[in-house]
C-alpha cells in the first residue's frame, strides 16, 4: 500500500475548513486536516453505514474502547483498560468535562506554551485560571520546565493540561520526563489532563510514551483523552476517547453526564473502531513514511529558499513550528505570508507569546504542495 496526497484539483472539491476559509489562489497550510484519501478499512466502514442506514445514536456499548485496547498495544507497548474508557464527542469536550471535576472555579491549571491555541479557551470553560509554564528550549529541543511546573503546583496550581507529542513543536515527550511530571503532580495532589491526540503519528524512531503507562503516579492522577481524528483525518465525524488506570479516576468520567457520551457521532465512533483495526495498519504506518519525507523535504526547502528560518524536524505529526524572526517580518508573519504570497500558515502568537515571529505549516500534504508554499514564501525576501 502506498499513501499519497489528493491532487489540488481533487483537493478543491472538499468543502471543509481547510479548503473553505480562503479563496482558490491561495494554498491552506493552517488548519490540521490531512491531504489524504480515507484508509480503506474506514470508507469500507462508513459506506456500510448509509447503506443499511446505520446513523442513529451511538450504543452504550460499543467495540471502541477494545479496538482503542488493540491499537495502543500494537503500536505502543501500552494495554490500557477498555473498561476504564468512555468515548466523547472530541478531544476539547473530552478535557473540559475532566477539568470542570478536578478543579474548581478560580484554579490554576497549568498550560505549557507555545501550545495548541484552543488550551487557553478550554481551560477558560472549564472555569478555571491559565497557569503558563513555557516549554524549555535546549538549544536543539523543547521539553517541559519541571522545575518551573514545580513552583507553580507549590504556589497553588492544581491541574496541568499536557499536550503529548506537543502541538506545535512535535515533541514527544520522553517516559523519564513524564514519570517526573507525575511525581510532582502526585506530590501536589494535582490531576495531569493528557491531550494525546498526535500519538499515533509518532515516528517509529521517536516512538511514543503514552501518560498512563509512565508510573503508578502517572496511572493515579492522570487522564488521558485520544482519537483517531488527526491521524486518520476524522475531525468532523465526532469521535473521542477519555481514558483512565485508576478506581478514583475512572469513578470520575464514569460519573460524567450520559450527553456527554451521547454528542458523539456514530459515524466518528464507526470510523475510529476501523482506524484503531489492524486492518489500517499497514495504511498508517505508510502515512508516516510519507510524513517523515515531507518533514525531511521541509528542512530541505528551508534551507534552499528561506535559510534564516529556524526549524527542528518534529518528533510526531504533520505540523512543523517555524522561526522566521530572523527574516524581520514581525511578530505575526503569518499575515503578509497570506497577503503577498497566498498561503495559508497558523499564526505564531496564537500559541502564546513565545510564538511571536513564529508559524506553524501543515506538512500533510503533497510534496509538489509544499514545495510551491516554499517557493512562494521565498519571493518576499
Amino acid at each position: 500500500m502506498s499513501v499519497t496526497a489528493l491532487s489540488l484539483e481533487q483537493l478543491r472539491e472538499r468543502s471543509s475548513e481547510k479548503w473553505r476559509e480562503y479563496p482558490s489562489d491561495v494554498l491552506p497550510l493552517f488548519v490540521a486536516e490531512t491531504d489524504f484519501a480515507l484508509a480503506p478499512e474506514i470508507t469500507r466502514a462508513l459506506e456500510r453505514a448509509v447503506a443499511i442506514g446505520d446513523t442513529g445514536y451511538i450504543a452504550s456499548r460499543t467495540p471502541l474502547p477494545d479496538a482503542f485496547a488493540g491499537f495502543a498495544s500494537r503500536r505502543f507497548g501500552w494495554s490500557p483498560d477498555p473498561a476504564r474508557m468512555r468515548p466523547t464527542a472530541d478531544v476539547s469536550m473530552g478535557i473540559v468535562e475532566i477539568l470542570r471535576r478536578v478543579t474548581s472555579p478560580g484554579d490554576r491549571v497549568i498550560v505549557n506554551p507555545p501550545v495548541y491555541p484552543p488550551f487557553y479557551e478550554l481551560v477558560t470553560e472549564a472555569g478555571a485560571v491559565v497557569e503558563r509554564v513555557p516549554l524549555r528550549d535546549t538549544g536543539s529541543a523543547w521539553e517541559l520546565d519541571l522545575d518551573g511546573i514545580r513552583r507553580s503546583l507549590e504556589a497553588g496550581a492544581r491541574a496541568i493540561l499536557l499536550c503529548n507529542p506537543h502541538n506545535p513543536t512535535g515533541t514527544a515527550h520522553s517516559a523519564a520526563s513524564l514519570a517526573a511530571l507525575a511525581a510532582l503532580a502526585a506530590e501536589h495532589g494535582a490531576a495531569v489532563v493528557s491531550d494525546e491526540i498526535h500519538a499515533p503519528l509518532a515516528q517509529p524512531g521517536t516512538g511514543f510514551a503514552p501518560f498512563l503507562s509512565v508510573s503508578d503516579a502517572a496511572r493515579e492522577i492522570g487522564y488521558a483523552v485520544v482519537s483517531a481524528s488527526k491521524a486518520f483525518n476524522l475531525a468532523g465525524l465526532k469521535c473521542a476517547l477519555m481514558v483512565t488506570a485508576s478506581d478514583r479516576t475512572t469513578g470520575l468520567v464514569r460519573d460524567l453526564p450520559v450527553e456527554v457520551e451521547w454528542r458523539t457521532g456514530q459515524f466518528g465512533l464507526l470510523a475510529a473502531v476501523a482506524a484503531f483495526s489492524p486492518a489500517s495498519d499497514s495504511w498508517l504506518d505508510e502515512l508516516l513514511v510519507a510524513l517523515d519525507e515531507n518533514r525531511r523535504l521541509l528542512a530541505d526547502l528551508l534551507a534552499e529558499h528561506l535559510p534564516p528560518a529556524g526549524y527542528r524536524i518534529p518528533d510526531a505529526g504533520y505540523l512543523a513550528w517555524i522561526d522566521m524572526n530572523a527574516l524581520g517580518w514581525g511578530d505575526n508573519p503569518s499575515r503578509r505570508i497570506l497577503r503577498e504570497a497566498k498561503v495559508a500558515l497558523h499564526f505564531g502568537p496564537a500559541f502564546g507569546a513565545e510564538g511571536a515571529g513564529h508559524v506553524r505549516l501543515n506538512f500533510g500534504t503533497s510534496p509538489e504542495i509544499l514545495t510551491e508554499a516554499i517557493e512562494r514564501i521565498a519571493t518576499l525576501r
